[in-house]
């Protein structure tokens, strides 16, 4: 929000910012804020941005969560004078599905880790048994979800008093993830597709991208991560990289790439088509990406005078801000008679 209210072209820019949680904390950083229906599937999610845009007079849309909802609607935005900052429907449906984008992204020879999709618990131990042969250390993480909801690391080892002290893990058996899936399945409960692959080792590599529609790289500000210090990567393999993956799945605006090692290599971790939660690190490459990809979307050109000031070490430390006791928080907009269906809470979307 702060990038792009401090934008070089100096607009005066008002941010509004909904979520279903009214407690949220970027609800107090907005200039306006509102909640969104908790619990409705995509035509309703999609009707509601429709109709809050139409309200408000939005400018621009941009969107972290529910893209799916999205992403094919950029004309209904466009009729009502808002541009939707979104990567094309396509795309979004191959990302936000982490086996396709294995799939898709392999086929294109970019280097994937080995994994396993498994959807109960024989196939849970069948995966486990054949990558152990050469991977000690498993993982498993949901093959839809964002963010590490679901992420856990696989260990049947005995708890150890070296362990117990430590910083603690997400770990879990795989006779507990198993028996939970049969759980699930025997009480008729839906069992989400799983990732089983090996735990990949550090650095992590997060890539900020922004490229032009049809997958025109632009700039990219890579950054690795050590705990709580970054450093943003001078690294033209990664630039080049970078490039591939945007142009192979014709990424727009704002997107992030996710990389780590598997045997001393970078390997694909994940792709999302939205901007990223780090993406305020980049201010730190002299570049404004938000208030960038906001002129592609309007103008076709970023602004972008100079390329980004890489080799830079940052050091993350909490910030603390003054906000109003009891901000303002509008009722969400009434919404049309749809079926109602469990869906993954979004997080807050601007301009």
């Amino acid at each position: 929000m702060r990038l792009l209210r401090d934008n070089p072209d100096g607009h005066d820019v008002t941010v509004y910012a909904s979520n279903v949680d009214p407690g949220a904390a970027a609800l107090s950083a907005a200039d306006v804020a509102a909640v969104e229906p908790r619990y409705v599937g995509n035509d309703a999610y999609a009707q509601f941005a429709l109709d809050f845009c139409a309200k408000h007079h939005i400018d621009v849309l941009i969107p972290p969560r529910r893209l799916d909802a999205l992403a094919g609607r950029a004309a209904d935005f466009a009729a009502i004078g808002t541009r939707l900052m979104c990567s094309p429907l396509p795309s979004v449906e191959v990302l936000t599905n982490k086996v396709r984008t294995y799939e898709s992204a392999a086929a294109a020879g970019i280097p994937v880790p080995p994994w396993r999709a498994v959807s109960d618990a024989e196939g849970l131990r069948a995966a486990v048994e054949e990558l152990s042969m050469t991977d000690p250390r498993l993982c498993i993480k949901p093959s839809g979800e964002y963010s590490a909801f679901g992420f856990r690391i696989l260990d049947d080892g005995p708890l150890t008093m070296a362990s117990l002290l430590a910083a603690p893990e997400p770990l879990v058996s795989v006779d507990a993830v198993a028996n939970a899936m049969r759980q699930a399945a025997e009480a008729g409960e839906k069992v989400p597709e799983l990732l089983v692959m090996p735990f990949l080792d550090d650095p992590e590599i997060s890539i900020d991208c922004l490229s032009a529609p049809g997958g025109v790289l632009l700039t990219c500000v890579p950054r690795a991560k050590d705990g709580r210090f970054r450093t943003l990567v001078d690294s033209p393999d990664l630039e080049s990289l970078a490039r591939h993956l945007v142009q192979h799945f014709e990424l727009s605006y704002l997107t992030n790439i996710q990389l780590r090692q598997y045997k001393d290599e970078p390997v694909l971790l994940e792709i999302n088509p939205r901007p990223s939660a780090g993406l305020f690190h980049t201010a730190f490459a002299g570049i404004n990406l938000p208030w960038a990809a906001v002129r592609v979307l309007l103008h076709g050109d970023s602004g972008l005078t100079r390329p980004p000031r890489l080799g830079v070490h940052l050091a993350v430390a909490e910030a603390v801000m003054e906000v109003d006791p009891n901000p303002v928080v509008p009722e969400p907009l009434p919404l049309p008679t749809l079926p109602a269906v469990a869906t993954m809470e979004p997080q807050a979307w601007a301009v």
